[in-house]
């Protein structure tokens, strides 16, 4: 197979992977004649690798590297022990004070510019309100838009040694709850309404209700983002009477005016983030993730594999509910400009929204499969050399072959597309991009540096070429450190060390290819075995994406006499409707991409595909509905309106 993108050597010599790569060989006088080299090097003396990677980015500590672990297994965090650090410092301290920090861009064309002189001011300013009230360990929650506030939030809490969790403004009361309310925040930092798709949506009802059930936050910090004059006198009447009418403040009154900076050291495996699983079976796991492995793992994947610079601008579109958003904020530790885009993409256009790539000459922009596959559906085409754009990143769910040629041959032919995939397991990836390496269709291009990762078989035994359960068999820095109300480990074993012990099972299915790629077929967990033989959706997907009468698609399995049969359902385009021979057709189509076994025993219409909120299929939870199981955590879903249809197949 041809490659479809190769760097060219002027560009491999100029990465960061080359500079780190030759900073190793000079080091431990040793050579690399290939990333496959790299790697197994990263793996086999981790140690090492970890600790030059603390000093090739001068990151700043105190105390001694030695030990650099103390458990490569999984029974504790064993990372720098000895090591102190501040988060916020270390995503502060490079960027240029007049060089553009946040660059913000609104779905109605707003935009502003922070530099990161102006940025440090915020920070202050808040920081030294919430002094006294966040110390080291204690929570501080956004219920916010993607916006420099959120920002500055994140920065402030963790400067001074706090914890920091957030959730996009569009989840319900119950959404926010089931977070926060094992979370525990002393603080809460929100809008008073926010924008989508062109109409304003207010968060006044919601507030009164969340202040009413949360009643161990001690301020909520309101802020009036679209500067409609939302008065807080409606909140502080509705406050409950333990609060004395103190609970709710605006922003601008909450600030300081002292902007002297300060930063609070705490330990390596202090924790940073408390991050959200999205399951729908019951409320969602607190996974909470250290200081200095977020930060080690953030700069590795956006320094190395990403290739990251001062001097280059980078635009992930997320919310603050999906740990993309982490990912992107860490982008402030290399002095880059990191551009906020809050607001729905559709407006007024799919295509519109991809020209911001060229006004703004982003240099490195990130998506997921199931927006570029609308911007294909949209017939989108460029037109224009896009001379800044040099790397298109995906996640989320697998990037299919198919998405590669529209991104080469309508996008941009000279480019790195990176899909990437990992998860809010371990706010990393496991395998990623790589900008020295060639780009084949349909693989990511390469595991991630310091992650020994394999493919299992059902032996358990390590597989080329072959489909396999995604494994990682050493530890590493961006491994959760715990589980919120787990006390004893139990949950966090469950997770990911009961079906190989002392070995991390991610449960995604996938093949690590000859040439040391990754192709991936979808969670394990929902793999398909009609007749014990197992299928990853993603192969069936594949091929539904090629028929024009289907927009979007969903494969499960369906329990059945002992067996297990193949259901799809689709969701089709419009003025289409389902006849007996776009059965047949897709159904020839699937057998002839992959193998009969594939070919649905079903195929029904529906009217939606029912998503997570960070753009994912929820697979899981037409299973359960399909078996008469309960959903419990509808929140998130993105569209649960659509679930209802799907009850008639049970």
């Amino acid at each position: 197979m041809q490659p479809l993108w190769s760097p060219s050597q002027n560009r491999r010599e100029k990465t960061q992977m080359t500079s780190f790569q030759k900073s190793l060989e000079e080091k431990f006088s040793c050579h690399f004649s290939s990333y496959e080299d790299l790697h197994r090097f990263s793996v086999e003396r981790n140690v090492e690798f970890w600790t030059h990677l603390m000093e090739f980015y001068d990151v700043l500590f105190e105390g001694d590297l030695k030990p650099a672990c103390t458990d490569q297994g999984f029974s504790q965090y064993g990372w720098f022990p000895n090591v102190s650090l501040n988060f916020a410092e270390n995503l502060l301290a490079k960027g240029e004070p007049q060089s553009c920090a946040l660059h913000f861009i609104h779905e109605s064309g707003k935009q502003s510019k922070i530099n990161y002189s102006e940025l440090k001011e915020s920070v202050a300013r808040l920081q030294n309100s919430l002094r006294g009230l966040i110390n080291h360990g204690d929570v501080l929650a956004c219920y916010m838009p993607n916006i420099p506030e959120t920002v500055t939030s994140m920065l402030a809490a963790t400067s001074l040694g706090g914890v920091f969790t957030s959730t996009s403004c569009d989840f319900g009361v119950e959404g926010v709850v089931d977070r926060f309310g094992q979370s525990r925040p002393k603080i809460l930092v929100t809008v008073s309404s926010y924008q989508y798709n062109g109409k304003t949506h207010s968060l006044i009802p919601k507030l009164k209700e969340i202040a009413e059930k949360l009643d161990f936050i001690e301020k909520i910090v309101v802020l009036d983002f679209l500067d409609n004059g939302d008065d807080l006198d409606e909140l502080k009447s509705g406050a409950n009477s333990n609060t004395d009418g103190d609970l709710f403040v605006s922003w601008d009154d909450f600030l300081s005016d002292d902007l002297v900076l300060e930063y609070e050291s705490v330990s390596f495996s202090d924790p940073l983030y408390i991050m959200y699983s999205s399951g729908t079976t019951g409320k969602p796991k607190c996974i909470v993730h250290s200081v200095g492995g977020t930060l080690l793992q953030h700069l590795k994947e956006l320094g190395l594999h990403t290739d990251l610079t001062e001097d280059k601008s980078i635009l992930y579109f997320t919310t603050c509910g999906w740990m993309m958003w982490n990912w992107l904020v860490s982008s402030l530790a290399f002095g880059a400009r990191v551009c906020l885009y809050e607001g729905s993409p559709g407006l007024p256009s799919l295509g519109e929204f991809f020209e911001v790539i060229k006004r703004e000459e982003i240099n490195i922009f990130g998506t997921s499969p199931k927006f570029l596959k609308a911007l294909q559906d949209s017939e989108y085409i460029n037109h224009e050399p896009l001379e800044h754009f040099e790397t298109l990143l995906s996640t989320g769910a697998p990037l299919l072959p198919e998405q590669y040629d529209y991104i080469y041959n309508f996008l941009k032919r000279d480019i790195c597309v990176s899909s990437i995939a990992g998860g809010t397991d371990i706010i990393g990836c496991f395998m990623l991009g790589n900008p020295n390496l060639p780009v084949y269709r349909g693989e990511i291009q390469c595991l991630g540096l310091g992650m020994d990762v394999a493919a299992f078989n059902d032996k358990g035994d390590a597989v080329i070429g072959k489909e396999g359960e995604l494994v990682c068999r050493k530890s590493f820095p961006s491994r959760p450190i715990y589980f919120l109300g787990d006390e004893d480990g139990t949950r966090l074993k469950e997770a990911y060390f009961n079906h190989y012990p002392n070995i991390w099972h991610h449960g995604d299915f996938i093949q690590i290819t000859e040439r040391g790629g990754v192709l991936v077929y979808g969670r394990s967990d929902a793999t398909l075995n009609p007749g014990g033989v197992r299928i990853g959706t993603a192969e069936i997907y594949r091929q539904t994406e090629l028929l024009p009468w289907i927009t979007d698609s969903l494969c499960v399995g369906r329990a059945i006499d002992g067996d297990v049969e193949v259901v799809l359902f689709v969701k089709l385009a419009d003025g289409k409707s389902l006849t007996d021979e776009h059965i047949l057709e897709v159904k020839k189509a699937i057998k002839a991409g992959t193998t009969p076994r594939h070919v649905p025993r079903h195929v029904w219409a529906v009217a939606d595909i029912p998503y997570t909120r960070s753009g994912k299929k929820m697979e899981l939870a037409i299973s359960r509905i399909l078996a008469k199981r309960e959903l419990q955590n509808i929140e998130a879903v993105a569209n649960p309106e659509c679930l209802k249809e799907y009850e008639q197949y049970q």
